[in-house]
């Protein structure tokens, strides 16, 4: 069923990665990640040379029950890759910890201080736009299911068999009702009108 998938999305992740964001590298690669047997997980990254990964472990591949959850995971870790998440989380990492260093240093910290509010200004950068991040990637996941012939909102049942992590301030994922909410209506809007959304 991985295999399938991966055939299925792969090419399509590609072309609307194309499509949306032509500065990037495009050219995905789709891993299982055997050194991670701990809970179900996936990601994406760039390798050294800038081609983007997307990882899935076992624990992930055996925790989904159908293609379409499969298919919605993959989308998603695409959708953080077309929509530029990692180079918007490091800026805003970067600027968090500019912000916070120089609030101590106004206010007269020692180098240990500013050096650690820097740290901490670096945290809530990345932690700023997370949650919106994730939302995106689910948006932008949920189209690339469609185009690969699989039903998003089967896939986003995923999460009801997930914790939620509800709303908190300095959490990184949005409500699991929220993110299946978001699902439903790019699913429904898509449908009524595949090239608006696009745009």
């Amino acid at each position: 069923m991985f295999v399938d998938v991966v055939t299925a999305v792969e090419p399509v992740a590609e072309t609307m990665c194309k499509e949306q964001a032509a500065n990037l590298n495009c050219d995905f690669r789709i891993v299982v990640d055997v050194q991670d047997p701990e809970a179900a997980n996936a990601h994406q990254f760039l390798s050294r040379r800038g081609q983007p990964i997307l990882s899935v472990n076992f624990a992930m591949i055996n925790t989904v029950r159908n293609s379409e959850e499969m298919a919605f995971v993959l989308g998603h870790e695409a959708g953080h890759h077309i929509a530029g998440h990692l180079a918007r989380q490091e800026d805003s990492a970067r600027q968090g910890a500019i912000v916070m260093a120089e609030l101590a240093s106004v206010n007269g910290a020692t180098t240990t201080e500013i050096k650690n509010a820097r740290k901490l200004g670096a945290v809530l950068g990345m932690l700023q736009y997370s949650k919106d991040f994730e939302l995106e990637a689910d948006r932008i996941g949920t189209i690339i299911a469609i185009k690969a012939g699989y039903n998003p909102v089967i896939g986003a049942r995923f999460f009801s068999r997930l914790p939620s992590p509800g709303d908190e301030m300095l959490g990184t994922h949005p409500p699991n009702e929220k993110r299946i909410a978001i699902v439903r209506k790019t699913a429904s809007d898509y449908l009524l009108a595949p090239d608006a959304l696009l745009n």
